[in-house]
C-alpha cells in the first residue's frame, strides 16, 4: 500500500541501556540523558548499529526529535490531517511517548504497528519521540526463532536482536483513509479485495478500484461500491474476454518464470465524486494448492526448488545491511537456481518480499517460534502469527504458511493431547485467515491435518537419500514408521491422505573456503571445494531419483554466525563458480 508522502525516520537517535530498568523511575520517558548514538533500524547488538554490545540487556531507550521537515515530508496539510506513526518491528515489547506524553504499546517483535499521533504534533515543529523496547533474553514465551537465550551463540541459533530492527516512519492521512489492503486470488480470474478503513464514513462514500496491466499497456477493470463502515470487502473480477475458456490465462498469471504484476489503485469517493483518499498496490494472480500428491502452481504441478534462508547478516543480525540487500538476496537465490525459499523462523521485512514479488520467487512464511508451552506462549504466538498472515496474505510470492517448525514450543506433542490439539488448532486458523494457501502443521515431522507433508533428513550420502526416497513402496515406509530424525514423520491417528511430500531441510555440507574455523560446523563436511561440489551434486541426484518427491528445500543459503554450512559465506560471496553451485543444484554439468 503506497502513497506518495512519508517521512522515513531511520538514522541516528539517541540511545541508552537500562539494564537495572530503572528509566520509567527516572523518567527517560521524557527525554534520555547522557544518551549514546544509534543508527536505526540496527539492533543495537549489532556492528551496524554503532553500539556492538551482543550481551544480555533486557530494557533499552531510543530518543529522537521529530522536526518541522519531518513533517512536511510525511504530508502534514490539509487535506491529510491525521498524522500516523508506523513501527516496521520492534523487538519485543515496545512502548511509545511524544513529549512525555504516552502514545501507545506493542507487544510482539516480527509485525507492524502504528498510532495516531495527531494530537502528540500539532503544537510547535518540534517533538521529542521516545521509544522503550523489553526484550527478556530468557522468557521463552516469546516468539523468538533462532534468537539464542544464552549469552553467546551455540549450535543452531544465533544473536539476538532487541528493539527497533525495521524502518520507523511518519505519514500524514486524511481524517476517512484507507488503512490496510489486502488481495486474494478467486481463481485464476478475478481477485478478492478487503479494504479497511480508518475514521467515520460518510453516507454516499464509495470505493472505486481499477487494475491495470502495463506490460500490455492495458486497462483490465474498473468498479465502484459502496463503502461499509469499519471494511470493505469486493471482488474483482478479470474480464471475460481475457479469461475466456482460459486460453489467454498464461499471459496474465504470476509465477516465478514469468512473474507478471497486476498495478491497482483503491480510491475512495465522497457522495459528490470527490477523492477522499487514494492509495496505491499491486497484486499477482496466480493460485497454488495441492492435488495428486503435487504441488500445485496456477493449476499444474510444479517442482518446489528451495534454499533456506535465515535472513540473518554478520553486521546487522535480524535487519539488513541496506534496501538494495534485500534485492540482492532474492537475485541470488534465483541465480543459484532456485524457484523458491522457505524464510526460517522469521517474518521478513515486507521489502524482500516485494522483490520476491517482483522478480519471481516462491517463499514460505514461516512464524518465529517459542520454546515453551503454556498459556501465555499460546497466546503471544497465535496473536503474533495472525498478525503476520495479515500484514502478508497479498504478496503472491508467499506460497505456503509454516506456524510451526520441529515442534519448537510443542516439544511433546507426540503423546501430548493439549500440544497436539494446539497445532491443530493454529493451522486450521491460518486456513481460515487465508484459505487460498497450503499450510504445513510442524515442517520437519510429527504432523497432523497437514496440506504437505514435510520431511527433515540431513543423510550426507546421495545415494542412500536416493533409496530412502526412491518410490511409493518407499514413501510408505517413511511414513507408517520413523523418520530420518528418529521422529515421526505422521502423529498416530494421523492418516496418509497422498498429500504431497517435500524433503524440506536437506544438505548442511560444512565447506569453508579461507579455511576451518575452530566453531564452524555442518551436518557434513567437505574436504575442498571440488569434493563440496561433488556432494551437493549426489544429494541432488539422489532428490532427482525420487518417483515421488514434489519439492525440496536446501540448507542453506548464507553461513550464519557458527553455521559454515551455507551456499554462501555470511558476507553473500559464493563459495565456488555461481555456475558450478547452479549446474549441482539444476543437475547440469
Amino acid at each position: 500500500m503506497m502513497r506518495s508522502a512519508w517521512a522515513d525516520l531511520d538514522g541516528t537517535w539517541s540511545f541508552r541501556h537500562d539494564d537495572a530498568d530503572s528509566g520509567l523511575g527516572a523518567q527517560w520517558h521524557t527525554g534520555l540523558p547522557e544518551a549514546r548514538e544509534i543508527t536505526v533500524p540496527f539492533p543495537p547488538e549489532s556492528v551496524a548499529s554503532g553500539i556492538a554490545e551482543p550481551g544480555f540487556h533486557p530494557v533499552v531507550w531510543y530518543a529522537r526529535t521529530i522536526t518541522g521537515d519531518d513533517l512536511a515530508a510525511a504530508g502534514r496539510s490539509e487535506p491529510a490531517p491525521v498524522v500516523l506513526l508506523h513501527f516496521g518491528a520492534v523487538d519485543y515489547r515496545a512502548r511509545v511517548w511524544i513529549d512525555g506524553r504516552f502514545v501507545g504499546e506493542h507487544e510482539g517483535g516480527h509485525t507492524p504497528f502504528t498510532f495516531d499521533v495527531t494530537a502528540l504534533v500539532a503544537d510547535g515543529d518540534s517533538h521529542v519521540l521516545v521509544v522503550r523496547a523489553e526484550d527478556d533474553p530468557h522468557d521463552l514465551t516469546q516468539p523468538r526463532g533462532k534468537q539464542d537465550w544464552r549469552e553467546d551463540a551455540h549450535a543452531i541459533w544465533y544473536r539476538r536482536t532487541t528493539g527497533i530492527w525495521q524502518t520507523v516512519w511518519l505519514e500524514a492521512v486524511p481524517a476517512t483513509s484507507i488503512e490496510h489492503v489486502q488481495w486474494l486470488p478467486a481463481g485464476l480470474t478475478g481477485v478478492d479485495l478487503t479494504v479497511r478503513l480508518r475514521g467515520r464514513v460518510a453516507a454516499g462514500t464509495r470505493l472505486r478500484v481499477a487494475l491495470r496491466f502495463d506490460e500490455r499497456d492495458e486497462d483490465l477493470a474498473t468498479i465502484d461500491v459502496d463503502v461499509a463502515e469499519g471494511a470493505t470487502s469486493v471482488q474483482v473480477p478479470v474480464p471475460v474476454r481475457r479469461q475466456r475458456n482460459g486460453q489467454a490465462e498464461d499471459e496474465l498469471t504470476w509465477s516465478p518464470e514469468h512473474p507478471r504484476l497486476v498495478d491497482a489503485t483503491v480510491s475512495m469517493h465522497d457522495a459528490g465524486g470527490c477523492v477522499v483518499d487514494a492509495v496505491g498496490s499491486y497484486l499477482g494472480i496466480r493460485t497454488v494448492g495441492v492435488g495428486r500428491g503435487a504441488f500445485l502452481l496456477n493449476g499444474r504441478p510444479y517442482d518446489v526448488r528451495s534454499v533456506l534462508n535465515q535472513g540473518y547478516w554478520p553486521d546487522s543480525h535480524l535487519a539488513a545491511p541496506s534496501r538494495a540487500a534485500l534485492r540482492r538476496e532474492v537475485e541470488l537465490i534465483k541465480d543459484l537456481g532456485f524457484t523458491g525459499c522457505r524464510i526460517h523462523q522469521k517474518i521478513e521485512d515486507p521489502r524482500f518480499l516485494y522483490w520476491a514479488d517482483r522478480l519471481g520467487l516462491l517463499v514460505w512464511g514461516e512464524t518465529p517460534g517459542a520454546y515453551e508451552f503454556s498459556a501465555t506462549a499460546v497466546q503471544r504466538l497465535t496473536r503474533e502469527w495472525m498478525d503476520a498472515v495479515d500484514r502478508d496474505a497479498s504478496h503472491p510470492s508467499i506460497v505456503t504458511w509454516v506456524p510451526f517448525n520441529e515442534s519448537w514450543g510443542i516439544q511433546r506433542i507426540s503423546e501430548d493431547r493439549a500440544q497436539q490439539a494446539y497445532s491443530r488448532a493454529l493451522t486450521d486458523l491460518t486456513r481460515a485467515l487465508d484459505p487460498t494457501r497450503p499450510v504445513v502443521s510442524n515442517d520437519g515431522w510429527e504432523q497432523q491435518n497437514s496440506d504437505i507433508i514435510t520431511v527433515h533428513d540431513y543423510e550426507g550420502d546421495g545415494a542412500v537419500l536416493a533409496r530412502t526416497y526412491a518410490d511409493e513402496s518407499a514413501r510408505e515406509r517413511l511414513l507408517a514408521g520413523m523418520g530420518p530424525a528418529g521422529r515421526r514423520i505422521l502423529l498416530d491417528g494421523s492418516e496418509d491422505l497422498g498429500q504431497p511430500v517435500m524433503l524440506t531441510e536437506f544438505g548442511g555440507i560444512d565447506y569453508q573456503p579461507t579455511g576451518r574455523r575452530e566453531n564452524g560446523w555442518g551436518y557434513t563436511a567437505a574436504a575442498d571445494v571440488e569434493d563440496w561440489i561433488a556432494r551437493i551434486t549426489a544429494l541432488y541426484d539422489g532428490i532427482r531419483a525420487s518417483t515421488f518427491l514434489a519439492g525440496s528445500c536446501y540448507t542453506q543459503l548464507t553461513d550464519t554466525m557458527q553455521e559454515t554450512n551455507g551456499l554462501l559465506t555470511a558476507d553473500r560471496e559464493p563459495k565456488a563458480p555461481i555456475q558450478q553451485i547452479r549446474g549441482a543444484v539444476l543437475g547440469q554439468s
